[in-house]
């Protein structure tokens, strides 16, 4: 007999998804370009959440608003930057680099997704969206996202 999946399953499968996808993109060993592609990953993420719960979705504001969100938490998105930075350095900084940025990838996106489903299951739009009051939630769930992709590599389970 077939599970039937609730909304919220069908969510948690569009973060994973996605996380997976980020965890890949921290293996391109070309600088800056990893963080363009995560970005426009956590982009598709959204885009994905907000079809779910029937959400108007705008690229504009998914992006002005994930770019908020992680600029609330600057030690953390800074960690990007520096990730990506380390792979200008030959061998080793490439080897460092791409492994730093597919965890720090793969727990952004989830951390991400976490807290737009949390926003979107509570009856919130992009519009109502407010980085400020989910930055705590988001460095939690950055955390466990971290945790996550550590243990089980790209298999990032629930």
């Amino acid at each position: 007999m077939a599970q039937i999946k609730t909304k919220t399953d069908r969510a948690d499968e569009i973060v994973r998804k996605h996380t997976v996808g980020s965890v890949f993109v921290g293996l391109v060993p070309v600088p800056w370009l990893d963080l363009v592609v995560l970005s426009s990953i956590q982009i598709d993420m959204l885009r994905g959440l907000a079809d779910l719960y029937d959400i108007d979705f705008s690229q504009h504001r998914g992006k002005s608003l994930v770019a908020a969100l992680l600029g609330g938490c600057a030690p953390v998105s800074f960690s990007g930057n520096v990730f990506s930075w380390v792979k200008t350095i030959p061998v080793y900084g490439q080897l460092t680099g791409m492994a730093s940025m597919s965890v720090f990838g793969g727990a952004s996106t989830y951390a991400v997704g976490k807290v737009f489903l949390q926003h979107f299951e509570s009856g919130g739009t992009f519009l109502t969206f407010d980085p400020k009051k989910v930055a705590d939630y988001y460095a939690q769930q950055f955390e466990l996202g971290m945790a996550k992709v550590k243990k089980y590599g790209l298999g990032v389970k629930p």
